[in-house]
């Protein structure tokens, strides 16, 4: 078993070429020329016309190259280049220090640059966004999150390159740029005939999205009908076609803060410093230090004023009550009585269709040897044999993973909790669920939508010259650069999570 669990939340992205200045939305300090430092304008308001695009995920740049293209053409980039940096923690754990935050990017940043040609360099446009980790801090603490987007902004536009600013996503948008990002690298918006012609897919073909990062889980779909809850629906134009697709975040649904929830509901249900937690393997221990366990904006209790020290907290290996620990943070009587309901009184139509799931979905199953479509009843009862094996016996057969062995358990019943009882999947849809890292040659996630939608590589309308929803071919020639920079409350997750004794 191996795994690699990273938890996107932020892009830096790069494109080259000559570009047309965006008008971006009021927020932020000014930065050379016309740009903001950063802003919340939704991504469909920014569409721009780019020829180069680089970007770092998860702790880990990616330089990639893609054909030439023009206005109307497409085609999936393939990944050239990757920096590994992954030792230091996310930028919104810079909340106490934000100049940290910027120096974290240089790095990466360096290690792309030699890779651009200098004469191309000051024609190279640069993007930020970020999701879920700042949207946390944003909440917490709104003058700690703008003072990190100016510190990055200050390091970003003192680059060669051409920083156009920084924006944070909604939570709506992340998870329409994932399924953008889906159905551009399968091809799914556009296919070419038999007979010579560019046709447009049944709505029912193309591909729902399920991602899951360390704050915020998302699902995204085209339902089978209309939808109901118009704050739920976003609607945009590929190719000439209009699509209109159901999406909402979680946020504090993702594994971290997950995670962090859990084990304060835990505590708060204890009677004292010993919790035992029925998610770790039997065998387990830890002593753990409380207060950041209580500085997450997701954890809405206060610690019990008896816990005055550390935390010591006891593994018991039992599925059953794991489970019913993690039912406690969804609210599922918030839907009884409503039709197309998921939890916390949040509408959601029937799901249907075929549905990647990615990011830390992908991760925790890929551990345990789930990706293979196998039936659900198979997942379930790996999952409850894992969770049952003692803790030494897992440490001895998974050598190298003890940052993250002991949460498997956890998130492989938490993942099956989400999807049967939150989402609504049954026995009868699960087979269409695929546990995927990569599409098309291409790694999931929010970020390559964001670039193409920067870009505007994906047009909206198509030429005259083109039979029914037709899609260009690519020429060779203009590269493309793409690099994603991720930020989680790692600082928060990592304190609370790693044991201290």
């Amino acid at each position: 078993m191996s795994s690699c669990p990273q938890t996107p939340s932020l892009g830096l992205c790069l494109t080259r070429g000559p570009p047309t200045r965006p008008s971006l939305c009021t927020g932020g300090q000014q930065t050379r020329r016309t740009t903001r430092a950063w802003s919340a304008r939704p991504w469909s308001a920014r569409r721009k016309q780019i020829s180069r695009s680089t970007y770092r995920k998860s702790g880990s740049e990616r330089l990639s190259e893609l054909p030439k293209w023009h206005r109307w053409s497409v085609r999936n980039w393939t990944r050239t280049y990757m920096c590994l940096h992954r030792s230091g923690p996310g930028i919104s754990s810079y909340a106490s220090n934000p100049a940290q935050a910027g120096e974290s990017l240089q790095g990466c940043l360096e290690e792309a640059l030699a890779l651009i040609p200098e004469a191309q360099q000051r024609k190279t446009p640069l993007f930020l966004g970020a999701t879920a980790g700042m949207r946390l801090l944003s909440q917490k603490n709104s003058s700690q999150a703008r003072d990190i987007f100016e510190a990055v902004t200050q390091v970003l536009s003192k680059s060669p390159l051409d920083f156009w600013g920084a924006e944070l996503l909604a939570g709506q948008d992340e998870g329409a740029l994932g399924w953008i990002t889906i159905n551009y690298v399968l091809g799914m918006l556009v296919k070419y005939s038999f007979s010579g012609e560019w046709i447009q897919p049944l709505e029912g073909t193309l591909v729902g999205a399920l991602d899951m990062g360390g704050a915020s889980t998302q699902i995204t779909f085209v339902p089978g009908g209309p939808i109901l809850d118009k704050s739920t629906q976003t609607t945009f134009r590929l190719y000439g076609s209009e699509h209109s697709v159901y999406t909402h975040s979680y946020l504090c649904f993702g594994r971290d803060q997950m995670l962090s929830r859990l084990l304060a509901q835990l505590v708060q249900s204890s009677s004292g410093p010993l919790v035992r937690h029925p998610c770790y393997h039997s065998g387990y221990w830890a002593t753990l230090s409380p207060a950041a366990l209580y500085e997450s904006p997701c954890v809405h209790t206060a610690a019990p004023p008896e816990l005055a020290g550390n935390l010591t907290v006891e593994g018991t290996g039992n599925p059953g009550a794991c489970i019913s620990a993690l039912r406690g943070l969804f609210n599922f009587s918030s839907c009884q009585g409503r039709g197309h309901c998921a939890f916390n009184g949040v509408y959601q139509p029937p799901v249907r269709g075929q549905f990647y799931a990615f990011s830390n979905f992908y991760y925790t199953f890929h551990f345990l040897n789930l990706t293979s479509k196998q039936p659900l009843a198979t997942v379930n009862a790996t999952i409850w044999e894992f969770c049952q094996r003692p803790w030494k016996q897992v440490e001895a057969s998974s050598p190298g993973q003890d940052r993250w062995l002991r949460d498997y358990c956890t998130s492989g019943l938490y993942i099956l909790t989400l999807l049967l009882e939150g989402y609504g999947f049954s026995e009868e849809t699960w087979p269409g669920i695929e546990f995927r890292k990569q599409a098309g040659g291409t790694e999931m996630g929010w970020t390559l939508g964001y670039m193409l939608n920067l870009t505007s590589m994906i047009p909206a309308e198509v030429p005259a010259q083109w039979r029914a929803q037709s899609y260009g071919i690519w020429a060779a020639g203009v590269v493309f650069a793409v690099l994603t920079l991720v930020v989680t409350l790692g600082a928060v997750a990592g304190q609370l999570l790693w044991p201290q004794g």
